[in-house]
């Protein structure tokens, strides 16, 4: 099995940073994009940014200059990096990773989220 597991979230005042984590484990053969996604209350699930194995990032245009995506393929990790947060930021923060398994089949997976609050 595979687990998607994110952590780092928690109430901050605005103007003030976050970092989150995401861990992935079990039985994979490869992780091929890792990203992360935010779904604001009463809103639909957005995208935040991804990354490539190879590192090639794509942001949403609204998290531009605010918002580091990174990872550690030695330790299967991807990391948000927010900054300047904004009540608007203020959602549940869902990690999803594409990988090939054991059996090299490809699966995309969920994580359960981190709640990211931020107060004015």
């Amino acid at each position: 099995q595979v687990r998607v597991v994110e952590s780092g979230g928690g109430l901050v005042q605005a103007g003030g940073s976050l970092r989150l984590s995401c861990a992935v484990s079990g039985s994979i053969f490869r992780i091929n994009s890792m990203g992360w996604y935010r779904q604001a209350p009463g809103k639909q699930r957005e995208l935040v940014a991804t990354i490539t194995n190879s590192k090639i990032i794509n942001y949403a245009d609204s998290m531009k200059g605010r918002f580091t995506i990174s990872r550690d393929n030695a330790k299967n990790t991807v990391y948000l990096q927010m900054n300047s947060l904004k009540p608007e930021d203020t959602a549940v923060y869902y990690c999803l990773v594409g990988i090939r398994d054991s059996l090299n089949a490809p699966m995309d997976i969920w994580g359960k989220g981190t709640l990211v609050t931020v107060s004015s």
